[in-house]
């Protein structure tokens, strides 16, 4: 959901995933490469480049599809003013049949990595679908100029998707599937939840769904879910160890600050006690291994390195790619806290609250805290008949605050056991992972 450095580095490992071979399980769905015969490339630009509000399409190499473009979506900056002017929102189409599906991606941050010519979504590879993907406004090349913070809501990503759903149904008329992943997840569900009947199916992984700035049900889950009690204790212990060695570890910690040329709001020496509660929800959220902490009695370095392993400063910089998701965690998204008791009189830090004011937004980008996304959503998933499949780790510190248990027989909740942030269809368990493709391969057929 979070992390500049682990965000990188889970694109990058997402395209991995999803470009995977998967097992049997969508026959029926299938078909032959000939349908890519359907139209020729140029055809489908010149058809692209008709639509309304599309600039600027250019074709892109592409493993698994024959016909990939990126393209430009004008945009409202406010859906509710008009008047207030445009801006341009980076869309990609990758080509796999008229007759096909769509898998419709949506991005909550920056798409940069939908570019690359390995790139394949898991759904559109398992049900050979086409795909698009729409980067989130605000992010990379979809921000405004000016870059006011106010239109950065969840109403307007939804007006977004919307519009861009709206445009490519002229071209793409088979059923739609809205996916994505943590913040994207959060996104496909917001999307679902204010346009109930612009998609047929909604499939978000790990998507959180806060009641507040600091919810308050992740610490909990840290401290007596996740992992083992033996685990927990290890980690416990390991933090704990690192404050203690201070003296020794804060020179390095300096100089790896300023080696990097991070920037904080705070000291560094607080940026260390951050760096040390972030510590348990970085390890368990991307699935580390306990057996890899260093022993108590370990040298300096191997406490050093494999703290920073985990648990980088790089998060907590001042300016990063993942400001605009702050800005919204802090407006309306919510975010989760630290539990600073176990550690009184090792923090330089007299409180861990207000932190995501304090660390990561600007006086411009500081908005009270709306809790009607959370209501609008919560009473959605309560009250809908919409088809969806929502997919959790449960070792995962976000599904601490997973989607309440649904009314409706069409939303599904599966949880992948002991997982991360990483789960997805293809580490589910073989019958956890059949039912979802079963399921989804009935959903397409209706």
């Amino acid at each position: 959901m979070k992390r500049t450095a682990f965000f990188l580095r889970l694109l990058l490992l997402s395209a991995a995933l999803f470009s995977l071979s998967f097992l049997p399980g969508s026959a029926q769905i299938q078909t032959q490469p000939s349908l890519f015969r359907d139209i020729q490339p140029d055809s489908l630009k010149s058809r692209i480049e008709r639509l309304p509000s599309i600039r600027d399409v250019r074709r892109l190499e592409s493993e698994h599809f024959r016909d990939k473009y990126v393209f430009y979506i004008d945009q409202p900056v406010s859906h509710k003013d008009p008047s207030l002017g445009t801006f341009r929102q980076r869309v990609f189409v990758m080509h796999a049949g008229l007759d096909r599906p769509t898998v419709l991606v949506t991005e909550g941050y920056g798409a940069a990595y939908a570019a690359s010519p390995k790139y394949r979504e898991e759904i559109s590879r398992l049900f050979n679908t086409n795909i698009v993907f729409v980067e989130h406004r605000y992010f990379l090349e979809s921000t405004p100029e000016p870059r006011d913070w106010k239109h950065l809501t969840a109403e307007n990503s939804a007006y977004d998707l919307h519009n861009v759903t709206m445009i490519l149904r002229e071209v793409y008329k088979k059923k739609w599937i809205a996916t994505g992943i943590s913040k994207g997840g959060q996104t496909a569900l917001i999307y679902r939840a204010f346009f109930p009947d612009d998609v047929h199916i909604t499939v978000p992984y790990v998507a959180p769904l806060c009641r507040g700035v600091e919810d308050g049900r992740h610490e909990p889950f840290l401290a007596n879910f996740a992992g083992t009690p033996e685990k927990r204790a290890t980690l416990l212990n390991f933090q704990k160890e690192v404050l203690r060695r201070r003296p020794a570890l804060q020179p390095m910690f300096d100089a790896l600050c300023a080696e990097k040329g991070y920037k904080f709001n705070l000291p560094t020496e607080q940026i260390y006690d951050y760096s040390v509660l972030e510590f348990p929800f970085a390890f368990w959220q991307w699935g580390s291994d306990p057996a890899q902490i260093p022993a108590l009695t370990a040298s300096d370095k191997d406490v050093f390195d494999y703290w920073m392993k985990i648990s980088s400063p790089d998060y907590f910089v001042n300016d990063s790619p993942t400001t605009s998701f702050f800005v919204q965690a802090g407006r309306e998204l919510g975010y989760y806290g630290y539990n600073t008791k176990p550690f009184e009189g090792l923090l330089k830090i007299k409180s861990a609250k207000g932190y995501l004011k304090t660390l990561f937004l600007t006086e411009d980008a500081q908005f009270k805290f709306d809790k009607k996304l959370s209501k609008k959503l919560e009473k959605f998933v309560a009250t809908t008949d919409a088809k969806m499949i929502f997919i959790y780790g449960e070792f995962d510190p976000w599904s601490a605050v997973m989607v309440s248990e649904p009314k409706s027989t069409n939303i599904v909740v599966v949880t992948d056991p002991e997982g991360s942030h990483r789960a997805r269809i293809s580490t589910l368990p073989e019958e956890s992972r059949q039912r979802v493709i079963t399921l989804l391969e009935r959903w397409l057929l209706e």
